[in-house]
């Protein structure tokens, strides 16, 4: 069921933007939705952002895998234990743009004995960084739809996308690599008993999406014929506020388009949040200098006072010593009050 209502749920999508270009709505799924997909999208993505940055983060919690600025002699690792700003930037860069951390990600499994064993999970990064840059690719690529004139970077990521010029027209090579990624961490989650258990509806209804739309593209590229004409026309009145619809432009277009909305939308509200995320995140932009600066907690309430290690002892030595606890300083030793003299007997 955690994945039949997903797929179940884009196939919907898909027939509700065919049957409503069928009954004359295609302005609706061509004009309006767009627009409020892109005002959810970017209202959705500040509002998430912001509510990250207003979050307390009283204490430096940076994750560390390496050695920390210590003695001299000792070399420090300067980007997986940054303890300097330039560390903590050269950190985030290269795990925004090479997945630094999943790189390293190592994969645990259970064999004889039983006996625990770590092995390299090189896979699941080469996937990830596969899937995020043809994404970024196809995404860029479709800039000259947008725009006019073109920047002069599109035409340069198109020919060599389409370097190996099969096909009439151009095959390109990320909507290939596109659609292996995503069938890949689809396949990932189904055969895999860990994760198929972790797995939630959540998780395979992005995948499904992607999918949807990375075929429904091909789809309109290569095999049906659409109205590019057309398309342009409405594209470029959408980026300049003045959209029109001329002519047929055909339904997978307006399904194309349906898909894309559906996840500008969902985005903002899901996991796929970690674009944004990954930049609020208190372990990774911090500097790890725990014993090199003193760090105090700028939410500290001023009516709350310190309360001491040693003046807890002061308070309760008496109860810790019966107790058996150890003292960092001794009761005070007791004074033995003075014994009276017995009365003696009178002598007769």
């Amino acid at each position: 069921m955690k994945i039949l209502y997903p797929f179940v749920a884009v196939l919907g999508l898909i027939l509700i933007a065919f049957l409503g270009v069928q009954v004359g709505l295609a302005p609706v799924f061509g004009i309006v939705f767009p627009y409020l997909a892109l005002l959810v999208f970017i209202g959705g993505f500040i509002n998430k952002v912001v509510g990250w940055g207003k979050s307390p983060v009283p204490f430096r919690i940076p994750t560390t895998c390496g050695q920390a600025n210590s003695l001299p002699w000792i070399k420090q690792n300067q980007i997986d234990c940054p303890s300097t700003t330039a560390g903590v930037v050269a950190r985030m860069f290269f795990e925004v743009v090479l997945f630094r951390s999943l790189f390293r990600n190592t994969q645990a499994s259970v064999y004889d004995g039983p006996k625990l064993r770590y092995g390299s999970s090189k896979y699941l990064w080469l996937f990830a960084l596969l899937f995020h840059y043809s994404f970024l690719v196809i995404v860029v690529r479709h800039m000259r739809l947008f725009t006019d004139p073109m920047p002069f970077f599109v035409p340069v990521l198109e020919f060599f996308d389409g370097i190996l010029q099969i096909g009439a027209p151009t095959l390109y090579v990320a909507d290939l690599i596109l659609v292996g990624a995503v069938l890949f961490l689809f396949v990932r989650r189904v055969l895999l008993p860990a994760i198929r258990y972790i797995s939630l509806p959540a998780d395979y209804f992005p995948l499904f999406l992607i999918l949807g739309i990375a075929l429904t593209g091909i789809l309109m590229r290569y095999y049906l014929r659409v109205d590019i004409i057309a398309i342009k026309q409405l594209t470029v009145g959408l980026a300049t506020l003045s959209p029109t619809i001329t002519g047929e432009i055909g339904s997978i277009f307006y399904i194309h388009l349906f898909l894309v909305c559906t996840l500008l939308v969902y985005f903002p509200f899901s996991k796929l949040m970690h674009m944004g995320g990954v930049f609020m995140s208190p372990t990774r932009n911090m500097a790890n200098n725990n014993r090199m600066v003193r760090h105090i907690n700028p939410w500290n309430d001023p009516s709350i006072k310190p309360h001491s290690y040693m003046a807890y002892e002061d308070e309760f030595r008496e109860f810790m010593a019966e107790a058996g606890l150890p003292l960092e300083k001794e009761l005070p030793a007791k004074e033995e009050a003075p014994v009276a003299d017995e009365p003696t007997a009178e002598k007769e």
